[in-house]
């Protein structure tokens, strides 16, 4: 069976070189062959040649012609394994093992068409970040089993806004697409979110998807508060859009949840009673309060972009959509 790694790439730097190192280090079981395909975007920074030293195929496209949903169909279409685990740039693979173990995940069920692991935060992530990525990938399998979420015939017309959360999750920064339901059922051609996209589609298509929590990649992005802002409004227009959220902007829920999560962040760090003494545990809390409030503020003027004039939007999303 061919196996194909295929990567979205622009000036993908150190990280990138990192990523390809791992993926030739990944330890298949027999008969399983591994082929290395890249669609860069652009790079000047050495990382075609880079991917070209992996043993890599690199499909060059213009910078105006990337698309989340569309480069990762064009990667489909250009590489040729049965299986196709996709990663960004930025992504490590934590072990040596992590694509084998991705691939058993096509096994937990009949008609798998997907299969993802868990993000473990980078040594350097703030402890916002490192506490949202641990909680939120416990949250898919508490008891640490592979995980299957399928819908029977009669679940599938439900709205998608049901669907919203744990049981419609997927991610391809760390996820393996089957070129049969791939086949079936493509990436939309959308801006973003076409990871979630795809696996609303695929369950209503009635293929299933599974979670493999020891399948994980190194992979956390820290920004400064402004970009924090601006990345939760790409994320949640998009959600609010795909999943037909029409409260997702709710402000009473929004400071809900800042004080709750940054609740949770002093907890997570022993406290405020912690050694140093009270005084040694507020930098984290503004840094908390500044960092969940970004979040939050960003979050209520995502699910209020329609209303914003295009200009205004184009300024505030990280991916300069208007």
């Amino acid at each position: 069976m061919l196996v194909s790694v295929a990567i979205p790439v622009l000036d993908g730097g150190s990280l990138l070189r990192d990523v390809l190192s791992a993926v030739r280090r990944q330890v298949v079981p027999d008969g399983v062959e591994l082929e290395l395909v890249v669609c860069d975007s652009g790079s000047r920074d050495g990382s075609v040649e880079a991917v070209v030293r992996a043993g890599g195929e690199v499909v060059e496209i213009e910078p105006a012609s990337f698309g989340h949903g569309t480069t990762r169909n064009l990667l489909m279409e250009r590489s040729r394994g049965e299986l196709v685990a996709f990663l960004t740039q930025d992504a490590v693979p934590a072990s040596d093992r992590w694509l084998a173990r991705l691939v058993a995940g096509f096994d937990a069920s009949d008609r798998v068409g997907l299969a993802f692991g868990p993000y473990l935060p980078r040594p350097d992530a703030s402890p916002m970040v490192a506490r949202e990525l641990t909680a939120w990938f416990a949250r898919l399998s508490p008891d640490g089993a592979v995980r299957v979420d399928r819908l029977g015939e009669a679940e599938r017309a439900i709205p998608p806004r049901d669907l919203y959360g744990v049981r419609a999750y997927f991610t391809d920064a760390n996820g393996c697409v089957s070129r049969a339901a791939w086949a079936a059922v493509p990436f939309r051609p959308i801006a973003y979110a076409e990871d979630h996209a795809l696996a609303l589609d695929m369950l209503r298509a009635g293929w299933a998807k599974a979670y493999v929590p020891d399948a994980a990649v190194v992979h956390s992005h820290e920004y400064g508060i402004w970009d924090w802002l601006r990345r939760s409004f790409d994320e949640a227009r998009a959600v609010a859009d795909l999943y037909g959220l029409t409260d997702l902007g709710d402000l009473r829920r929004l400071a809900r949840g800042v004080r709750g999560a940054v609740g949770a962040d002093l907890r997570a760090t022993g406290g405020l009673g912690a050694a140093g003494g009270r005084a040694g545990r507020y930098p984290l809390l503004v840094r908390s309060l500044a960092h969940h409030g970004a979040r939050a503020a960003g979050t209520a003027l995502g699910a209020r972009a329609a209303g914003l004039p295009p200009a205004l939007a184009g300024a505030l999303s990280l991916e300069r959509r208007a």
